[in-house]
């Protein structure tokens, strides 16, 4: 994609008003004597020229936040801003967003640029303009030459980039995109990755609001994720403090699949603490105490974080190793995924290898943590929907 600027580019919201908020949005559906929460008392924020992933399992509620930004589904509570003016009732060809779903949803008679074209007639721009906002949005996303196709005519990743020119076209302040890459195949969504974090680059004035349930595609592209399970947001933060310091249990477990391992605190200094996991003692980083996160103090019970990529697979001979056992062995490609027991630690532990390893079920390895050995978690946080509000805690 092009990464040249157009001095038409939407302008940032004000300083004192975030591009997109969410107010205590919820949204329910009744049919019959059923109730089905599909958001509950929904907070965020989005700054002008921020991307901000909402990232979750199927049904936690992200794809009805980004349909009540954009207008097809009404809130059934709360309110919705766009640079400070509530836009909870309007229609969607009033509220000035582009949106982008998986599906692409060209019309498949109409040529690539009439498909551009589309929302810009809508919107009642002067015809003689229309052309050369066509060109520009083609331009910017790398489809200038194909503007005289059909969509039949496109592969999957074009098709994508066309879907992405049309709700460039109308310049809009806030590009929705839900779940973009999903019918996509591996290669093309890693080059479509690559394409989208150019195409930030070129709209450095736009809030961007990525629904996603690939973590990859999340810590890729956004400034922050919010984590969200069964209608609430569960977490909010910057990618790299989310992956770094989880301040739940479900996060750390969603984003990268940690180890959870029940441990007692012993002693604490600073943000560094000595902890009980089963019959060994281990290091650990101790977050500094805030909303959320307890003041860490001898005897507490907590969860030790422990990154799969960070446990060591060595030989059994080797120093302070601990005993492990393979339950299973599975070869993803650039790792082999490992689910061990280890004496003296309960319950399973998942460690990751580069490339591919020999090993099969029943296998003596040697197990080494790292030092320190993971970060600490309140434990039942982040459990069950009954938390703190996360744009506070965050």
């Amino acid at each position: 994609m092009s990464s040249a600027l157009t001095t038409s580019t939407a302008t940032a919201a004000t300083a004192t008003e975030p591009a997109i908020v969410f107010d205590r949005v919820g949204v329910t559906y009744r049919r019959g004597r059923t109730t089905t929460v599909a958001l509950a008392d929904f907070n965020l924020r989005v700054a002008a020229g921020e991307t901000v992933a909402l990232l979750g399992p199927s049904g936690s509620g992200k794809s009805t936040a980004l349909k009540a930004l954009a207008g097809f589904v009404r809130p059934t509570s709360g309110a919705v801003r766009l640079a400070g003016r509530e836009v909870t009732d309007l229609s969607p060809a009033k509220r000035g967003i582009g949106v982008v779903v998986q599906s692409y949803a060209l019309f498949p008679h109409m040529r690539v640029s009439e498909n551009v074209a589309f929302g810009l007639k809508a919107h009642r721009v002067p015809r003689k303009e229309i052309g050369d906002r066509v060109r520009e949005a083609l331009e910017m996303v790398g489809m200038g030459a194909y503007a005289g196709r059909l969509p039949r005519e496109l592969s999957g990743g074009q098709q994508q980039r066309v879907a992405i020119a049309r709700a460039l076209a109308i310049r809009p302040k806030v590009l929705l995109l839900d779940e973009p890459l999903a019918a996509l195949d591996a290669q093309l969504r890693q080059s479509m990755l690559g394409e989208l974090q150019q195409l930030r680059k070129a709209l450095p004035d736009t809030a961007m609001l990525y629904v996603t349930h690939d973590q990859s595609e999340a810590l890729a592209l956004a400034d922050r994720i919010a984590v969200m399970r069964d209608a609430r947001l569960v977490d909010i933060d910057t990618a790299h403090n989310l992956w770094r310091q989880p301040a739940t249990e479900f996060t750390a477990a969603f984003l990268g699949g940690a180890n959870l391992l029940p441990c007692r605190v012993n002693h604490v200094s600073g943000t560094a603490a000595l902890v009980t996991v089963g019959e060994h003692t281990l290091r650990a980083e101790a977050p500094l105490p805030g909303v959320g996160r307890p003041d860490w103090v001898p005897d507490a019970r907590a969860q030790l974080c422990v990154r799969p990529h960070t446990v060591r697979i060595v030989p059994l001979t080797e120093r302070d190793a601990l005993r492990g056992t393979v339950i299973t062995a599975v070869w993803k490609g650039a790792v082999t995924r490992l689910h061990l027991s280890v004496a003296g630690i309960p319950g399973e532990l998942t460690a990751e290898t580069p490339g591919h390893t020999e090993l099969v079920a029943g296998d003596q390895v040697g197990v080494r943590f790292p030092d320190p050995a993971g970060v600490l978690i309140p434990p039942g946080i982040g459990t069950d929907s009954a938390t703190a509000d996360p744009e506070v805690r965050a």
